[in-house]
């Protein structure tokens, strides 16, 4: 199982030399990847009085992919995760293209995780339409797909239309790997169908095992190995609970997810204080 940290985004502040020592330690710590959250608006709160999102216009979110071509300037190794940028709310062939060159210059380095979302302000703000999300997302993907394997694309779907037009310079991954989030049985099947990985919002229990038991249902009717599909679970590493840390690692594992990824926003921590919790975490659980 492959270990990572998920970036403080609403909590690291906006310091460049930070957010550097920030990866740097998770690098040298030993993690494999270092998974991002996406939001483009904030919504403002002072006249939606029955808001009930868990971030706002105070919130701060760094842009996935321009922190992805910072970081990939001075790390070697780490993985980078987008987990989840909300696909349906931006233009196709730009992310495929953003994704591409993310990819290119970081060697080979991003996992693009991909969902719907549930901010309808961000939708109209980026002027797309937040009621068929769900559909267009499905084409999406497969859009991408051959925007990054194929140097001329043809295509002409429900949604997109692409007259014979190509991006350059390719990914070094043919094609980059898509997981997606969600957790309605709709989003299990096109897990199942399409995706090579999944981001699960439960923890390890028997709404989980249901979940992977309709992944791969949808994966053997599309001739997918469920096998191939991996998982990515999340713990949040609490103040004082480092007692717990090795067994919420384990019952991940015991899951059978492939990636971990161990959060430690909500906590009230300083950015110095998430640099030494996931420095904490390396000496509790990955001590080799």
């Amino acid at each position: 199982m492959r270990v990572g940290v998920v970036f403080p985004q609403t909590e690291i502040g906006p310091d460049a030399a930070v957010i550097r020592e920030y990866a740097a330690v998770a690098e040298g710590s030993g993690y494999d990847h270092l998974l991002v959250y996406d939001h483009v608006l904030g919504a403002s709160v002072a006249h939606r009085p029955d808001w009930r999102g868990p971030y706002t216009e105070q919130h701060q979110f760094h842009e996935p992919f321009v922190l992805f071509g910072f970081l990939s300037g001075f790390t070697t190794r780490l993985e980078m995760v987008t987990g989840v940028i909300i696909l349906p709310q931006r233009q196709t062939a730009l992310v495929a293209k953003q994704a591409a060159e993310v990819d290119r210059l970081s060697g080979g380095r991003l996992r693009l995780g991909v969902g719907v979302g549930w901010n309808e302000v961000e939708y109209v703000g980026l002027n797309e339409r937040f009621d068929n999300r769900g559909r267009r997302i499905g084409e999406q993907i497969d859009l991408m797909r051959r925007l990054w394997t194929e140097e001329v694309v043809d295509f002409h779907g429900r949604y997109h239309t692409i007259p014979e037009a190509g991006i350059r310079p390719l990914p070094v991954q043919q094609p980059i790997p898509v997981w997606i989030g969600g957790y309605s049985d709709t989003v299990m099947d096109r897990i199942g169908r399409m995706a090579d990985g999944w981001f699960p919002g439960s923890q390890p229990g028997d709404d989980l095992q249901r979940s992977l038991a309709r992944i791969a249902e949808a994966a053997e009717a599309a001739g997918r190995d469920p096998l191939m599909i991996g998982m990515e679970g999340r713990i949040t590493l609490k103040h004082g609970d480092e007692a717990t840390w090795e067994a919420q690692t384990q019952a991940w594992h015991d899951a059978g997810a492939t990636h971990l990824s161990v959060n430690t926003m909500g906590q009230g921590r300083t950015p110095e204080q998430h640099i030494e919790t996931i420095r904490r975490y390396r000496e509790v659980v990955m001590r080799q």
